[in-house]
């Protein structure tokens, strides 16, 4: 099976490195899926996005991110997020919480739409 190398690196911390068979993405343009071999590209991370990696093992690593950017070269994907958080570090009570508030900055929404959105895709919403 081929593979990629990735890398999902937020401004506070590298969350995840390894190899992957499979990466999407929500872009300013859409959704975008990588798979080995992918032409290269540079994209723009959208506010309040997901980005999901399967890795060599078929496992699902997502996270919610916040901006950035993401390229692709070769057999190289890296993911360069403003700030990111994997769904199993996510508070889903607090963030829905944040939705539910009619207070909270358009930035905190779409921060807490992201974590919720991340937790529903790894398929572990409670």
């Amino acid at each position: 099976m081929a593979d990629m190398s990735v890398d999902l690196v937020a401004v506070e911390r590298r969350l995840w490195s390894g190899r992957a068979s499979f990466v999407s993405a929500q872009t300013t343009e859409g959704q975008i899926g990588i798979m080995p071999g992918h032409e290269p590209l540079l994209g723009q991370l959208v506010e309040g996005g997901t980005v999901t990696i399967v890795d060599t093992d078929g496992t699902r690593i997502v996270a919610a991110v916040h901006g950035g950017f993401f390229s692709v070269t070769g057999d190289t994907v890296r993911i360069l997020a403003e700030s990111a958080e994997f769904s199993t570090e996510v508070d889903v009570a607090a963030a829905r919480q944040v939705l539910s508030d009619g207070s909270a900055s358009a930035e905190a929404q779409l921060a807490a739409q992201a974590r919720v959105r991340a937790v529903e895709q790894a398929g572990a919403a409670s």
